[in-house]
């Protein structure tokens, strides 16, 4: 299999979310009271640059897993567009079953993702088949990547899921994923659900068939330490909405939101004087059906102002690749911390 590369470097974005919204209704008790939705996802744009892996994280219900979903149109969204390489998914121009094609998806749950009656050379041929290659082509790339990840096929081809460990079963998925030849793989806590020396052999993996083949990560994780190990960029959300993203390492050295501060404060030190004594943050985030007004962090924020919890922030731009949704970085918001407006001189 060959290498897929980008024309245009990794300057070029190849999927720009626009306003993405998923909201879940809620029903009715019999006595009409109730009702209401969800705001899973209220509202993010960004953009996943060609050749890339851009680390998505925050709390558990801070809707990583259903904005993954969302673009890879596993749930309908809301409202909100989703462009990639130039086209709208979904549409004429590029209908679904084109689109999946070059976006795959691993899932946290590696026995769950693999049908139970399916060896694993079917599970990893079953999708070139689906998209038209012959029987004998599919059974041969799927042969080919599970070699390539590591799973020699003369000894796993003929198993099924319930005879491999853990590990073994997230590989057979990230061979499932690129058995069609992607351009991007959305991973979904592909990695958390394993043991640390299992974990490392998988990230490495990861990595080598990204140079390899070409890819674009998206990387959802709860593990601090592994998303700015593998990340380019990092994404940071809250209760729906995007607080900070920016490059891997300056938002990790000089976090510009107080919840990635707070997020990054709870990484655990093997070093004793860096012990963590006192709680980076207070009280559980949040209830989605009925979100703050305002910063909707502000409630949990160490520097908040009575603004925070009228003025919704907008993104800032901290330079050309780094941006924060904080009050205290939009000059002339009314914080107290915030820069004042720049002052124009009106014409005479």
């Amino acid at each position: 299999m060959q290498a897929l590369k980008d024309i245009g470097g990794p300057a070029q974005p190849l999927l720009t979310i626009t306003g993405l919204v998923k909201h879940f209704p809620l029903k009715k008790d019999p006595l009409g009271r109730g009702g209401g939705v969800v705001r899973a996802v209220d509202g993010v744009d960004f953009d996943v640059m060609k050749g890339e892996t851009l680390g998505v994280v925050g709390e558990s219900g801070c809707g990583k897993s259903t904005t993954a979903r969302l673009l890879m149109q596993l749930i309908e969204p809301t409202r909100g567009e989703v462009i990639f390489d130039g086209r709208e998914v979904g549409s004429r121009d590029l209908p679904l079953k084109e689109f999946r094609r070059q976006v795959q998806m691993v899932f946290q749950d590696s026995y769950a993702s693999l049908n139970p009656r399916l060896t694993i050379e079917d599970s990893v041929a079953f999708g070139p088949q689906v998209h038209g290659l012959s029987r004998r082509e599919s059974v041969a790339r799927a042969r080919d990547l599970l070699a390539r990840v590591g799973l020699a096929p003369q000894r796993f081809a003929e198993r099924y899921p319930h005879e491999l460990s853990g590990g073994q079963r997230q590989r057979v998925n990230i061979a499932r994923a690129l058995a069609l030849q992607p351009r991007m793989v959305i991973l979904d806590e592909a990695v958390s659900a394993l043991d640390k020396s299992v974990e490392a052999q998988v990230i490495n993996l990861l990595l080598d068939l990204k140079a390899e083949f070409g890819l674009t990560y998206v990387f959802i994780s709860h593990d601090l330490n592994v998303v700015r190990y593998v990340s380019d960029r990092v994404m940071v959300m809250y209760l729906g909405q995007v607080a900070e993203i920016g490059p891997a390492d300056a938002l990790y050295e000089t976090p510009a939101h107080p919840y990635t501060r707070a997020l990054l404060s709870s990484m655990p030190s093997m070093d004793p004087d860096h012990r963590t004594e006192v709680a980076a943050l207070a009280g559980d985030p949040p209830n989605p059906i009925d979100p703050p007004t305002g910063c909707r962090f502000h409630p949990r924020c160490s520097i908040a102002a009575p603004v925070c919890s009228q003025v919704v922030p907008e993104r800032i731009a901290m330079n050309s690749q780094h941006a924060v949704s904080c009050l205290v970085h939009e000059p002339g918001s009314g914080h107290p911390m915030a820069q004042p407006q720049p002052f124009q001189r009106q014409a005479a």
